[in-house]
């Protein structure tokens, strides 16, 4: 299943929901979505990965990129609805140092 997303805007954050696998596959449409949800200056954007079924090395790659750019902005990025294996897997590659993990928000 290919990578889509929903923007969601609350105020000065945008939530990003995330739905399929974050593989190299999700390059162009995790791009889109950062595109979309970044347009309007947000004070931050939280990813919710309720939706993602897989994220590979790749994956986690493309994440980095993301957080690149929204650094970049100065924009703040948390995330939200990780597996405990995901949330193990962002502990351990130190991409939690840079990313603020969350529940996520009931719509």
């Amino acid at each position: 299943m290919s990578l889509s997303h929903e923007i969601r805007r609350r105020g000065d954050r945008v939530e990003v929901v995330l739905v399929g696998r974050i593989d190299r596959d999700a390059a162009d449409a995790l791009d889109a979505a950062y595109a979309a949800a970044s347009l309007d200056c947000p004070a931050s954007i939280e990813l919710d990965f309720t939706g993602v079924d897989y994220i590979n090395s790749t994956g986690i790659a493309l994440i980095v990129g993301v957080l690149a750019r929204a650094r970049a902005q100065s924009v703040g990025v948390r995330a939200s609805g990780l597996t405990e294996h995901y949330r193990h897997i962002f502990e351990i590659t130190r991409l939690s140092d840079f990313i603020e993990i969350v529940q996520p928000v009931e719509s």
